[in-house]
């Protein structure tokens, strides 16, 4: 194989098989991007060669396991996350194995590689006065903490995935009667999601202070651009920080992005909104992905227990009906 091997593969995997073939959307190339990204930067470390210098035989077993340990451990993702970069990986050479029959042994040791079971934790929400905490966290009299306040706004009122948020365009706002913003999600569906009067008010002052084109991200990065998966992060990170001096119940948790769109779902499910309908809200393909919230808040499941015990006959304790089954208990 040539030096240039590896790019030509890489450049067709991503034409060719994502976008032509397969016709991914964009979020999921820009998903298969960044994990490229990632192992290039990692590879190119290790080995000591530029990415369009390194050959396709370099991206060994080895390697893939030290760039997979890298991420839990040197990134600190989680195992999720891990998993789905390791899923482009074998994407990656599944398309590899097919178009150079040659590198077919390798590619299947690379495709041997596990995904590692997750546990599911319980899910990560904020409280209304945590929200308000975070989302009163920005420096309003600069630009960013403008822009920083009103996407944590309607980041915590929509809902919308992180690559949703980010790639909102301001042609995609619709701010007059019937309030909303549009958005392409998960398997190319677009869903219209309705905004509060007051988030509508910031929105409107927002887009008065940044003006642009139509086609201009709704929350750009200082550069004009859209910002980065990175970014996103360390806007909610820098904010949260802020935010965890005037609330204390902060302390204790981990704030990423997706926890305001969990805070969002459970925001619906405290106002009594039925779950289909925020299965709908937040774009899932089934209602069962959001019964996720049902097992988040302890106060549904107190209120649950007590409208099960509401017949008004008082709990008794068992008794034993012999004097040696009483012995046996005692033991």
């Amino acid at each position: 194989m040539s030096a240039a091997s590896l790019p030509a593969l890489v450049q067709r995997f991503f034409t060719q098989r994502l976008l032509e073939q397969q016709g991914l959307s964009s979020h999921t190339v820009a998903s298969y991007r960044d994990t490229f990204r990632l192992l290039l930067a990692f590879a190119t470390k290790h080995i000591g060669r530029a990415p369009s210098k390194l050959r396709i035989e370099d991206f060994d077993v080895s390697l893939i396991e030290e760039f997979l340990q890298h991420l839990e451990h040197g990134r600190g993702n989680s195992v999720r996350t891990r998993n789905t970069r390791l899923a482009a990986v074998h994407a990656f050479f599944r398309f590899v194995a097919v178009s150079e029959p040659a590198l077919f042994l390798l590619c299947q040791r690379i495709l041997a590689i596990p995904s590692k079971r997750c546990e599911h934790g319980p899910v990560e929400f904020l409280t209304e006065s945590e929200a308000a905490a975070l989302v009163g966290a920005p420096d309003v009299r600069n630009w960013i903490g403008n822009r920083d306040r009103t996407l944590l706004l309607v980041a915590v009122q929509t809902g919308l995935r992180n690559s949703e948020l980010t790639a909102l365009r301001r042609q995609d706002v619709a701010l007059g009667t019937g309030a909303h913003v549009r958005c392409l999600g998960k398997g190319r569906k677009m869903r219209c999601t309705p905004l509060r009067p007051d988030v509508v008010a910031v929105l409107k002052q927002w887009l008065l202070y940044q003006p642009g084109e139509p086609g201009d991200p709704v929350f750009p990065s200082s550069r004009g651009g859209h910002l980065s998966a990175d970014a996103l992060q360390q806007l909610v990170s820098r904010n949260a920080e802020t935010a965890r001096l005037s609330c204390p119940s902060l302390k204790k948790k981990s704030i990423t992005p997706h926890t305001l769109r969990h805070t969002a779902a459970m925001s619906l499910m405290h106002h009594g909104v039925d779950l289909t309908v925020i299965a709908l809200w937040l774009g899932h393909e089934s209602s069962e992905t959001t019964q996720i919230y049902l097992h988040a808040d302890m106060q549904l499941k107190e209120r649950a227990l007590a409208h099960a015990t509401a017949s008004g006959v008082a709990p008794t304790r068992y008794k034993p009906p012999d004097p040696l089954l009483a012995f046996l208990e005692a033991l």
